[in-house]
């Protein structure tokens, strides 16, 4: 049944009412939460992860006309936009009935009802919601669920529906943290290609000498090393996708040579005469503020042409609104599993505090943040102080992390922490003050568990 895995509130100031629901839905939902005071909504709708809220629409007030239950239903929907609500009175009028329905609500019941028709409606409403939900989800991707309900996201996964049965080049735009490979692996999934091969190269880590070996190939014999013939890696996405992730991190000479095998569609492999038609679709991701990729000094505009015939902007999770609650209990849930905890719910003022936090490392830094907190808490509410953003929080300053270690691990650790800082979590940034490359400082990332 629809209902089996549901979560649902219902808020009436009616002891019985609130009693004759829940002996109704008890049997046939996961739980059922019931409140006589309105006022607690807010704590509520923190707290659990809802499915539906059924609202009664007269409560303190003396004349019924219903305003108590349409200034409820606004606030659930500011708060929750996503949130299905079913307003219930027992005053009869067609008029109320369609000013709820134009505020947002699903569904306008009255009392008393018939316990056939009350079941079936909340069921059509919440099994229309999971539909919708998983339609969405598979046009992000069939290998990794991509949550968000925001306007932002919204527009993301519309533009990503029109897009991906296409052959066009795509540009993913983002900071880091923001899933643009989740991105580029959704397009792949619900193209023509899905059947062929995705092949993901980290072009930003590639030196000059691994760059052509990697992406066209070698022969055996052609260098020093080589030992056997290998393939590139646009041979190996032949008739899938390609998807190049820190595009924008490559040198102009490596430009000049990704651009002559776009436009003649074939490769040629190191220590080879023989050119190899290649038919690919081509994804690229970066990080990179395009003003920077506007600049012909550090990237060719001919290139930019060839390789942006869409893009798609990834909003950065402070600016996705609803959809920070929606991963929270999303990755609280995966956690719960993975370290084989009971399911936990949220004190009041966890999620307030998450969405205080701007998030620099964007929903990656959410998703170590909370698999923390389910590591670390020893009960089954998660308290504010659970919530501790220490990796790469945002800060007004660039001092240095105080330390009175001299232990070089700890002074390597406090400086990475540092930079950063500086850089708002830009790990290519990073890299570069440091006078390292991405792929040292990602080693030293998990060596000190940042």
């Amino acid at each position: 049944m629809v209902l089996k895995n549901a979560s649902i509130l219902v808020v009436d100031d009616d002891a019985d009412v609130l009693n004759a629901l829940r002996l109704l839905l008890k049997p046939l939902v996961k739980e059922v939460i019931v409140e006589k005071n309105p006022n607690n909504i807010h704590s509520h709708l923190n707290k659990y992860s809802l499915d539906a809220v059924i609202l009664d629409m007269n409560f303190s007030g003396l004349v019924n006309t219903g305003n108590e239950g349409i200034f409820w239903l606004n606030e659930i929907k500011r708060l929750k936009p996503e949130l299905s609500v079913i307003l219930m009175t027992a005053y009869a009028d067609i008029d109320l009935a369609i000013r709820s329905l134009k505020e947002g609500a699903s569904d306008f019941l009255m009392k008393p009802w018939k316990n056939e028709k009350f079941v079936e409606t909340i069921s059509s409403i919440i099994g229309s919601k999971k539909s919708s939900s998983k339609t969405k989800q598979n046009i992000s991707s069939n290998s990794i669920e991509i949550i968000g309900s925001s306007d932002s996201m919204n527009d993301v996964f519309v533009k990503l529906k029109k897009v991906a049965p296409t052959d066009a080049n795509v540009l993913i735009l983002g900071e880091n943290g923001t899933g643009k490979d989740l991105i580029a692996r959704a397009l792949h999934d619900n193209s023509n290609r899905k059947h062929k091969p995705f092949i993901k190269v980290d072009v930003g880590a590639l030196t000059s000498t691994l760059f052509e070996s990697e992406l066209f190939g070698y022969k055996k014999g052609a260098f020093t090393g080589a030992n056997e013939d290998r393939q590139g890696r646009f041979e190996a996405a032949n008739g899938g996708t390609l998807f190049l992730d820190e595009i924008g991190n490559i040198s102009l000479g490596q430009q000049v040579r990704l651009l002559t095998v776009l436009q003649n569609r074939e490769v040629n492999p190191l220590g080879s005469n023989k050119a190899i038609p290649i038919d690919i679709r081509l994804i690229c991701a970066t990080n990179e503020d395009p003003k920077s990729l506007a600049d012909e000094k550090k990237f060719r505009k001919d290139l930019i042409y060839r390789i942006n015939t869409v893009d798609i902007i990834i909003p950065p999770l402070r600016e996705r609104g609803t959809d920070i609650t929606e991963l929270a209990h999303h990755f609280v849930t995966v956690y719960a599993e993975k370290y084989n905890k009971s399911a936990f719910s949220f004190d009041s003022g966890f999620i307030s505090k998450l969405k205080k936090h701007d998030f620099p490392g964007n929903v990656r830094e959410l998703q170590y943040v909370l698999e923390r907190a389910v590591i670390m808490t020893d009960g089954n509410v998660l308290k504010p102080e659970d919530l501790v953003f220490s990796t790469i929080e945002r800060t007004t300053t660039s001092k240095p992390v105080e330390s009175t270690s001299l232990n070089l691990d700890d002074v390597e650790k406090n400086t990475i922490k540092m930079v950063l800082e500086k850089h708002k979590g830009n790990v290519s940034k990073s890299a570069k003050e440091l006078g390292i490359t991405r792929a040292a400082l990602y080693r030293r990332l998990e060596k000190y568990e940042l």
